[in-house]
């Protein structure tokens, strides 16, 4: 099993008004009115009960209440909103307004993995990764991570370096390694700028110089097919 590098469950925070939905992630720029926001939610808007189960999550124009944020995940979740599902995912995760159950975790996170969302398929390789709700399968880890890598994930770009140092679901590769941290280093992530200095301990001047290659054509295939 990989050392957990990362336990980040992160909540996808989205507005959707209207049929347009935009991602603030950690950074809600605008809460929608809490009154009519019940309103369309109970009239069965799926975005409105995804926004309201984000208002009782944080707490924002109600009183915090995890119990009914789960609630409104849910009804958003089962007419296959995407980012409902994945947060549902975390709540069952870190047992947040219901039982801790990874296996529930895992379901909610493939769900929305497997429309796309680069946050699900982190969280669903981290899964794989360490045998939570699933039997532990590094090969999935690797394919989840790269399905997020690809979408310009950091934290799942800094995942997959390490699977291919470590050689866990995928031949141990140091210049695929590298190129990966390169890239999540890049993006601004902090540990991967660390872990290069310790890769390029172990790789030759030839090796480093193909990796920071790859890594520039990686970027500018935004991040395709690397």
């Amino acid at each position: 099993m990989i050392q957990r590098f990362l336990r980040i469950i992160r909540l996808t925070l989205v507005i959707a008004l209207m049929g347009s939905v935009y991602a603030t992630y950690n950074n809600l720029k605008a809460a929608p009115d809490f009154k009519e926001t019940l309103e369309l939610a109970e009239q069965g808007l799926a975005a409105a009960q995804f926004n309201l189960g984000n208002m009782y999550n944080n707490g924002e124009g109600v009183a915090e209440d995890d119990k009914q944020a789960v609630y409104w995940y849910t009804k958003a979740a089962e007419q296959g909103f995407g980012e409902a599902q994945t947060n549902l995912g975390v709540m069952y995760d870190n047992g947040e307004g219901v039982a801790e159950d990874d296996k529930q975790a895992v379901y909610w996170y493939t769900k929305a993995a497997e429309q796309g969302l680069s946050f699900a398929q982190f969280n669903l390789g981290m899964m794989y990764n360490n045998g939570e709700g699933v039997a532990e399968d590094d090969k999935q880890a690797v394919y989840w991570y790269t399905k997020a890598a690809e979408q310009g994930d950091a934290d799942a770009q800094f995942n997959l370096s390490a699977m291919y140092f470590m050689g866990e679901g995928v031949a141990k590769d140091y210049v695929m390694a590298h190129m990966w941290l390169n890239i999540a280093a890049a993006n601004g992530h902090e540990k991967a700028r660390k872990g290069k200095g310790i890769v390029v301990k172990i790789m030759s001047p030839s090796q480093i110089e193909k990796a920071q290659e790859m890594a520039r054509e990686c970027m500018a295939k935004n991040y395709k097919g690397c």
